[in-house]
């Protein structure tokens, strides 16, 4: 059973964290993995970095920037995660833009992926429908769960169609912006979370965008299986480097 599946059944609310590879250093990438399995985090996001971020906001955009100076690759992320299951067990997701996976060859990506122990993907930028056309089955047959987002807007009929692709979880954005940590949710972003509660999807949902510390977590997952923290942790990176992670991960729940 992939470790997402297996993750999903826990009786809990998950907590999963987004990151840059090769964010603040180029050879941080297995160190930060290792210390937020430790801190106690549920699934983790690995962010492949891309020079066109469309849908982050300026904290994650500037360090996808820094890891691409720092020399990071699609080869060398693959280098740095070829032994990281001898001493990580969470679940780990790739969470980057088609195109560097289009160029890498979508197959040989998979296949590597497969190799080393990613669990799933997360491609912004792959329309659910074209995934389901085209690269569904090449997906299936590694093992790997593609996430789709879904956004306040997303039509009903369209976030049905997502969630009978689905075969993880179905990633929740918060709101219509990009990303970026907020101190709180208002009322159209609630009435949201109890909306798509109210569809009784099959997919479970994890919310992103926006959560940054314990209020927003946990008004963010009273409808939802789990939430998402990538802005406000790459703060704490940024300002205390991998010695503040535990504090970080011990402040949201």
């Amino acid at each position: 059973m992939n470790r997402i599946h297996k993750k999903l059944q826990e009786d809990k609310k998950i907590l999963s964290i987004y990151f840059s590879a090769g964010y603040p250093n180029l050879e941080d990438t297995v160190p930060i993995i290792q210390t937020l399995q430790e801190s106690g985090v549920d699934m983790l996001e690995i962010g492949l970095p891309f020079s066109d971020p469309l849908a982050d906001g300026p904290t994650i955009q500037a360090s996808s920037t820094q890891a691409l100076k720092n020399g990071m690759t699609t080869k060398k992320l693959f280098q740095q995660l070829k032994d990281i299951r001898k001493t990580v067990h969470i679940p780990l997701i790739i969470m980057g833009y088609f195109n560097p996976i289009l160029q890498y060859g979508v197959e040989a990506f998979c296949e590597k992926c497969a190799e080393i122990g990613i669990d799933g993907l997360i491609i912004p930028d792959l329309p659910v429908d074209v995934y389901h056309e085209q690269y569904q089955t090449i997906f299936e047959k590694h093992n790997l769960i593609n996430v789709f987002l879904i956004t306040p807007q997303t039509s009903e009929a369209r976030i049905k169609f997502i969630d009978s692709v689905s075969s993880g979880f179905i990633y929740m954005v918060s709101s219509a912006s990009v990303t970026g940590a907020k101190s709180t949710f208002g009322d159209a972003q609630n009435d949201y979370f109890e909306r798509i509660a109210n569809m009784q999807l099959n997919a479970p949902q994890i919310v992103g965008f926006g959560i940054s510390n314990a209020e927003t977590f946990k008004i963010a997952t009273t409808h939802a299986k789990g939430a998402i923290i990538g802005s406000a942790f790459i703060k704490t990176l940024q300002e205390k480097g991998l010695d503040g992670i535990d504090t970080f991960v011990k402040s949201i729940r």
